[in-house]
């Protein structure tokens, strides 16, 4: 007859591993923000992240987004783990006291946004679109572009009828005339441009730089850095190799996004432009997004200063 305490014994060794049997350790999951544009979406593609960390016991899991603001909204609300964005997203986010960090930065060519105008339009400078309607997205890149492109022509935000659309609701308006004048970004750009009624007024260089960001959730930055690290780096290899063939990558990018081949190689060999630039935060993009925030707080859209280095991680050496 087995005793109750033998059966206890019994019992609790039943749990443990049998000699040379080891457990599987339980997968991380990481919450992966992606837009239909850049390195993460060809990383995504291609499996890169999924075999960089496999040895890591890693799950990722990929949600797509239309544009930075709502990808932040989630990171920093604590439902994603990391995620890129243009230069103005963040701002709003750090103000609205989301938990997140720059982790990362990569760059764009300038070249690659522009305010259009109409074909037959008697706008023919930056000062001419005084009382125009004037067509961006409020709290996007766009929006940096068009009020440091106002800036350059001698006026202000008031000094337009800004219009708030989001890409593809102010291609249709800047279509049927309904706005004077349309900033935006590539691919909308590359897009945009190939209409013949359509008119470039100024690209974003000399304007404009054209930093985006990488941002992790805080709490799983802080808890992860070392995963964090090696997504960085595997984006930063994904980007120089996509670069050095650009043969290979428009038909892949094109693939991803939707938007034609010839299309796709005209964004991806504007002037400047170079999938390789992915970086762990420097110094001047710091710089440049801390004067951008000063700016936005002067001119009233961000509702307080923010201090940008507040939300900057500095991974420690190893």
């Amino acid at each position: 007859m087995i005793r109750r305490r033998q059966f206890i014994s019994l019992a609790a060794a039943a749990t443990l591993p049998l000699p040379g049997v080891l457990r599987a350790a339980p997968a991380l999951k990481i919450r992966l923000g992606w837009q239909k544009n850049g390195v993460l979406a060809l990383a995504k593609a291609q499996g890169a992240l999924e075999t960089r960390l496999a040895g890591k016991g890693v799950d990722i899991a990929w949600s797509e987004f239309s544009s930075g603001p709502p990808l932040l909204e989630a990171l920093g609300a604590d439902a994603l783990d990391f995620g890129p964005t243009g230069d103005v997203p963040p701002l709003f986010a750090q103000a609205a006291g989301g938990n997140l960090l720059y982790v990362g930065a990569y760059q764009s060519a300038a070249s690659g946004s522009a305010i259009l105008v109409h074909k037959d339009s008697s706008i023919g400078t930056l000062a001419d679109l005084r009382g125009r309607k004037f067509a961006f997205k409020r709290g996007s890149s766009a929006h940096n572009f068009a009020v440091k492109a106002l800036r350059k022509g001698g006026l202000t935000p008031d000094d337009v009828t800004p219009v708030d659309l989001p890409p593809p609701d102010a291609a249709a308006a800047f279509k049927t005339g309904a706005v004077d004048a349309w900033a935006i970004w590539d691919p909308y750009f590359a897009v945009a441009e190939q209409d013949p009624q359509a008119r470039v007024l100024a690209t974003a260089e000399g304007i404009a730089e054209s930093w985006s960001f990488f941002l992790g959730n805080r709490g799983f930055t802080e808890s992860h850095p070392d995963i964090v690290l090696e997504i960085i780096d595997e984006l930063k290899k994904v980007g120089v190799a996509a670069q050095a063939d650009i043969d290979r990558t428009v038909p892949a990018l094109s693939a991803i996004t939707g938007v034609p081949e010839p299309v796709t190689r005209k964004v991806l060999t504007r002037p400047g432009f170079d999938l390789g630039k992915v970086y762990l935060l420097p110094k001047e993009a710091e710089t440049y997004q801390q004067a951008l925030a000063d700016e936005f707080h002067d001119i009233g859209v961000l509702p307080r200063k923010l201090n940008i280095s507040d939300i900057v991680w500095r991974p420690k050496a190893s």
